[in-house]
């Protein structure tokens, strides 16, 4: 007799059945080295940092699989709703927000939980362009007037970001939108294009800035210059990183992170913490890790069929590339220190479900990597 709940049953198992194995290791491997750290970030107590931080993923696991068995042509018809609601708790952050470090007012709290909604505004962005070029016609694609509505999607949320303040967060809206824009086969003269438009908007840019962000710029340049201020974090990471050597002093071994001498060493500056204790090898097993898990990725996004799980997984992918460059690149030395966290492993609920939600997005594209997406003017043509 026929059952619809089973046939239902069989789909579900049949989607479970398709996650990438090799996808999914190199992220759990990321997650599993994140809670060893953090265990060191506590001087060898599981509480409050690698707790935390396994509880935060044991929370996020049911949104993870929603996302991943929910039908990508969902997601398609919920993209503009889930970039709107995005918007909302921006301007919420705005009026409601809870302010942290530096007077900045990034967070919304709701009951007992404190979250940033620009994390997960990364994430929505990425699904709002994948809709608009999966809608876009061939024949448009290379149409000035095309780049239009990306930067406006773009622009309006970074700007929302940036009044927070949040220079890192927006950069990286900024520098995911413009990948997408190479997955998209954009010309180069659009690029360009862009590129100038970015370029007259700096000075106006750092007019805006605040002091605290203008002198994460001068220590940058010159972090000698203020070495008991400004540039305390970044020579105190460099330290840690180089007295690590190659095979480091050892786990829970590490004088500059075990004596609290590199400050936000649970967030922002965890791989300092890597780097001392585990050398440069242990370094290098973090970016072979990160690197297997995005080269996986790239190959689930080049398998998509259609223009909305393509772009979707070459997004999420740039969004956990992005992190991972800056994160390190700030860590050591080589880009301004703008407060970003390294995926799976720093602490931070928030940035923990955005990254499990990026991933979540980049296995359901490759579970729904043949189904093809209808459109309003396709059943209208049909």
């Amino acid at each position: 007799m026929y059952n619809p709940e089973q046939k239902q049953d069989l789909l579900l198992f049949y989607k479970i059945k398709k996650i990438p194995a090799v996808f999914m290791f190199f992220s759990m491997a990321i997650f599993f080295c994140g809670v060893l750290i953090l265990f060191s970030a506590s001087k060898g107590n599981f509480y409050p940092w690698a707790y935390k931080h396994l509880l935060n993923f044991i929370l996020a696991l049911p949104i993870f699989f929603i996302i991943i068995l929910t039908d990508i042509r969902v997601w398609f018809k919920l993209t503009y709703f889930l970039y709107a609601a995005g918007l909302l708790l921006l301007i919420a952050v705005k009026f409601m927000g809870v302010e942290g470090g530096l007077g900045a007012q990034r967070w919304l709290a709701i009951g007992g939980f404190r979250f940033q909604p620009s994390e997960l505004v990364k994430v929505f962005l990425v699904l709002a362009l994948a809709r608009y070029y999966h809608n876009l016609h061939l024949n448009h694609l290379h149409k000035l007037y095309s780049l239009f509505v990306p930067l406006a999607l773009i622009g309006i949320d970074a700007a929302l970001v940036l009044i927070q303040p949040n220079l890192g967060t927006a950069a990286i809206i900024c520098l995911v939108g413009g990948t997408i824009f190479f997955t998209t086969g954009i010309s180069y003269k659009k690029i360009i294009f862009v590129v100038i438009v970015i370029g007259c908007t700096l000075p106006v840019l750092w007019a805006n800035m605040h002091e605290y962000q203008k002198r994460r710029v001068h220590t940058f340049l010159n972090p000698e210059s203020d070495p008991l201020g400004a540039g305390y974090n970044i020579i105190q990471s460099k330290i840690a990183i180089g007295s690590g050597g190659i095979t480091g002093k050892g786990f829970l071994k590490g004088s500059q992170s075990q004596l609290n001498f590199v400050p936000e060493q649970q967030t922002d500056f965890i791989f300092s913490i890597v780097a001392e204790e585990f050398g440069l090898i242990g370094g290098l097993v973090v970016i072979i890790l990160f690197s297997g898990l995005i080269w996986q990725a790239l190959k689930i996004s080049n398998n998509c069929k259609t223009i909305y799980a393509r772009v979707t997984s070459y997004g999420m992918v740039s969004i956990l590339f992005v992190h991972v460059f800056v994160n390190i690149g700030m860590v050591t030395g080589i880009l301004p220190v703008v407060g970003v966290p390294l995926p799976l492993i720093s602490y931070g609920g928030s940035s923990l479900i955005s990254s499990m939600v990026a991933i979540a997005f980049v296995v359901n594209c490759h579970i729904h990597k043949d189904l093809e997406i209808i459109t309003e003017d396709d059943e209208e043509e049909f």
